[in-house]
């Protein structure tokens, strides 16, 4: 009773947090459920109960399957590179330069920027005109000598067309993973490192053998953030050309089927399907975190 007298003021204070969380996050995640296992079609309701039906016909919808492959290809593409533009970022900063705080803002500012205007920038940049019509980056590769790298980035016809996404997403990114870099090399101790140095290791023993090792809670802590904002990004694709089956994820398919196409059901069961696979990635890292936590 004591621990309850306690803990009520603090439960009265956060109480109407966790009302509107209910409401508006789990209460809307089980009214999709419910819509997932019916057959709502148009824009009258029906809540008729039909099983799993949705969910077999969405593993036998060719759609699905490519759109799953291009948000696979996506997110290795998007993840790789984001970690290793904002790691070579922090490791170039780590030692502390001129005008550290004014760098460290103009890398993280592109984060500050909605995916939307961020995508407008980039439609122009990813332009695949060629000849007198050739603009952004390959009219770049064009004025530095390097026509050959002319491509036609997201509207090429290979299959890895969707990678090319993976540009303006990772520069939006990359300055944040610099900064959750930065804070994991500056958050080894000096003692350490004064340590392996009085033993006769250079610098770059130093931090192979010292600092990054301690850096891995950092690597899997942003592999998860870009891994979960990869599988959910829609509003990216949908500026830059959403009617383009060449960089389809299954997040524009669900937008489809809802919207232009009334069907309810399909588009509930392609958000359950989403749900459970960032679960997926988010679950076992919160009880690796709770587990280590623990041991500590």
């Amino acid at each position: 009773m004591r621990r309850f007298r306690k803990a009520f003021p603090a439960l009265l204070l956060i109480s109407p947090s966790l009302i509107l969380v209910g409401i508006f996050v789990y209460g809307f995640l089980g009214w999709n459920l419910r819509v997932s296992f019916t057959s709502w079609q148009g824009f009258a309701p029906t809540y008729d109960f039909v099983g799993f039906e949705n969910y077999a016909a969405l593993m036998d919808d060719p759609i699905w399957w490519r759109d799953v492959r291009h948000v696979l290809v996506f997110t290795l593409v998007f993840v790789a590179g984001a970690l290793a533009v904002g790691f070579l970022l922090a490791l170039l900063m780590e030692k502390g330069v001129r005008g550290e705080n004014l760098f460290r803002s103009v890398y993280l500012f592109p984060m500050a920027i909605s995916f939307i205007a961020t995508a407008i920038i980039w439609r122009g940049l990813l332009n695949n005109g060629s000849g007198d019509s050739t603009a952004g980056i390959n009219k770049l590769f064009a004025y530095a000598g390097l026509g050959f790298l002319h491509s036609d980035w997201h509207k090429s016809d290979s299959g890895w067309a969707i990678a090319a996404i993976a540009l303006p997403a990772g520069w939006a990114l990359s300055g944040y993973i610099m900064a959750l870099f930065l804070a994991g090399m500056r958050g080894v101790p000096d003692e350490l490192r004064e340590a392996a140095r009085v033993d006769g290791a250079g610098e770059v023993r130093v931090f192979w053998h010292v600092v990054r090792p301690m850096l891995w809670p950092t690597v899997m802590s942003a592999v998860v953030i870009l891994a979960h904002i990869s599988l959910k990004t829609f509003d990216l694709m949908f500026a830059i050309d959403q009617r383009s089956p060449r960089i389809e994820t299954p997040a524009l398919y669900m937008y489809h089927s809802v919207f232009p196409g009334n069907f309810y059901a399909r588009g509930a069961t392609i958000a359950t399907v989403l749900v459970l696979g960032i679960a997926v990635i988010i679950v076992p890292y919160i009880w690796y975190t709770m587990r280590a936590e623990r041991r500590r």
